[in-house]
């Protein structure tokens, strides 16, 4: 549904009502495939770091029922539109987005403690690429300010002791997540998203505890497509199932 400069759509088969705008960045299966990656539980409070119009938040909040998420978004429209969506959802008191900086965050955030820390940054490295000309999508696709390291840094500095840190992202930055997060985070798993069976993954999920020394472990991942659609695999996550990163990690 359409109504001006935003789109009603849906994620989760239907279970997740999104208002977009019309123009600029819309989520696509990252933020679904991030959401079904954290090993979340009834109680605990998640922080969602650049959340957009709020996509991840709401399938999180949608597959694991009372838990409490706080998002950070730069773009205060989009900010306003999943606190639009986190209603239309009746999930208005168990997700809540504030427009805000992750560089300075406000105190409710800073104070850190979450249970939970998810992140969907930038994919392109401001110094690398060409920017769309429309700025919102440009904001959501290439690092501003903050760049890798700083979504790293504010990730591990605001979970708790224990505490899980998952990301997405591009597959040839890699290296550079795992660099910074060497000797922060344990019992690291990557799991990469293989487009097809047999092409190289162009996505990786990054998931880690803090104040842990377990050694890193590569999941089997997750082919995303086969005879022009979805793998039943796939299809199923999108659906609302986990990705569950720990039973099936090598």
């Amino acid at each position: 549904m359409s109504t001006g400069n935003t789109t009603e759509d849906t994620l989760l088969g239907g279970a997740v009502r999104l208002l977009q705008p019309t123009d600029g960045y819309r989520a696509a299966i990252d933020p679904v495939l991030l959401a079904a990656s954290v090993p979340a539980k009834a109680g605990d409070k998640i922080l969602e770091l650049g959340s957009g119009s709020g996509a991840a938040s709401l399938c999180l909040a949608t597959r694991v029922p009372d838990t409490y998420i706080l998002g950070l978004e730069l773009q205060v429209d989009l900010a306003k539109l999943a606190n639009e969506s986190a209603q239309l959802n009746d999930l208005g008191d168990h997700a809540i987005f504030m427009a805000g900086d992750l560089l300075n965050p406000p105190p409710v955030i800073n104070n850190g403690g979450f249970d939970h820390v998810i992140a969907n940054p930038p994919y392109q490295p401001a110094d690398h690429g060409h920017p769309s000309p429309d700025a919102a999508k440009a904001m959501a696709n290439v690092e501003g300010a903050a760049r890798l390291s700083d979504w790293l840094d504010a990730c591990i500095r605001l979970v708790r002791d224990n505490g899980t840190v998952t990301m997405i992202h591009r597959a040839d930055r890699l290296d550079e997540i795992l660099s910074y997060i060497y000797d922060r985070l344990g019992g690291i798993v990557v799991c990469p998203l293989w487009p097809r069976t047999g092409e190289a993954a162009k996505r990786v999920i990054v998931h880690g505890k803090k104040g842990t020394a377990t050694p890193l472990t590569m999941h089997p991942g997750l082919v995303l497509h086969e005879n022009g659609g979805y793998t039943a695999a796939t299809k199923k996550v999108l659906d609302g199932a986990a990705l569950d990163l720990l039973q099936t990690a090598l």
